[in-house]
């Protein structure tokens, strides 16, 4: 697998043009479609989630669209067990191994939605900024040890690689040889902080070297580019010829159309320019141009898919607005046992909604 001009692992170019057949992956025409459904998915369910959030149904939320290449292209080349742990973008992620209700009444503020996800393999949600990152690779680490075949793929952004919590991973990591995929979706930006204020290194995949372990840069916004090098990677980590385990660090070069969250606004520290540049490399279109091309998907199968994934977003988002909120379970899931100061509180709070209702949040 090689590198192109720009220094990226690339399949496709921005016109969905195939530019290195070697690194294409080799998988059957119902599965290609398929990871552009998802990608378009991930897509249309951005839009949906950002929407009920300005109707105030929904909390903060962070917007993954023009990640869906790397997402959904990284997750398509894992085996079904094997560990996802994500930060709060990589919404791809979740829709490859499933996407339901479960998921929005996470962020609608039901801990349930968590629970959800560890059904499926995924580490619940992250928010605190590369603090998985340890327990990707411990989680990495118990399967070696076990003697099973689970590789941990855990995603985070660029500005997580200035952390202590990334050193610390990328080491024990190293050392110990654990069967951990280091996914890097650099953006660009962490909130309003451009890449060049986060390291003073050429490249974030350049960092593998101090670890000891594989480096690989390439194109996030190439879905298939993305495929290739995670099935390799996650390879490494598996079955390597050489008979050990091994770590490797990706750094997907992609972008966010978006802002950071519902909370930010992008226009104070980017330039319209620069967003519109990298809509030109969107990966749905990229992908679609390919899947057009090589007589994959037409107008009416493109119809139907569109179709279908609009019926089925507003179905799970009609299904998550039923779920009644519960304000004691903010007491729960911090502790096996209540310490008695809590149940003290916990008490007190549950007497005055039981004599107040919802005035209770009202009263000063």
């Amino acid at each position: 697998m090689d590198y192109d001009a720009d220094g990226f692992v690339r399949v496709l170019d921005e016109e969905g043009h195939v530019v290195d057949a070697d690194a294409m992956p080799d998988l059957p025409d119902e599965t290609l479609v398929g990871m552009y459904r998802d990608m378009r998915l991930t897509r249309h369910f951005d839009q949906r989630a950002i929407n009920i959030q300005r109707q105030g149904r929904l909390g903060t939320f962070a917007s993954g669209a023009g990640q869906e290449g790397a997402q959904v292209g990284s997750t398509y080349a894992l085996a079904d067990d094997d560990w996802i742990l994500y930060q709060y973008r990589e919404h791809g992620a979740v829709v490859v191994r499933g996407l339901d209700a479960g998921y929005l009444e996470y962020w609608m503020g039901h801990e349930s939605g968590n629970a959800s996800l560890a059904e499926k393999g995924i580490f619940p949600l992250n928010i605190a900024i590369a603090d998985h990152l340890p327990h990707a690779v411990g989680m990495s680490w118990a399967s070696k040890l076990k003697g099973d075949d689970r590789a941990a793929v855990v995603h985070f952004g660029d500005g997580a690689t200035s952390e202590g919590d990334f050193h610390e991973a990328m080491n024990f990591a190293g050392v110990f040889d654990t069967p951990t995929v280091f996914f890097c979706n650099n953006n660009g930006w962490a909130i309003s902080h451009p890449v060049e204020n986060q390291t003073a290194s050429d490249t974030i995949a350049v960092k593998a070297d101090a670890y000891g372990m594989e480096g690989v840069r390439v194109d996030g916004m190439d879905p298939l580019a993305c495929y290739a090098v995670t099935a390799e990677a996650v390879e490494r980590a598996r079955d390597p010829a050489d008979g050990e385990t091994r770590p490797t660090l990706i750094e997907a070069v992609t972008y966010r159309f978006g802002a950071h969250t519902t909370a930010d606004d992008p226009t104070v520290y980017r330039d319209d320019e620069e967003v519109e540049t990298w809509k030109q490399r969107d990966p749905l279109k990229r992908f679609e141009a390919f899947l057009r091309r090589t007589d994959r998907l037409d107008d009416e199968r493109e119809a139907e898919i569109r179709a279908d994934i609009e019926e089925y977003v507003a179905g799970i988002i009609d299904e998550a607005s039923t779920v009644d909120a519960d304000p004691g379970s903010m007491f729960e899931h911090a502790y096996a046992e209540l310490p008695p100061e809590l149940q003290r509180q916990r008490e007190g709070f549950l007497s005055m909604l039981e004599a107040y209702g919802d005035e209770a949040f009202l009263r000063e």
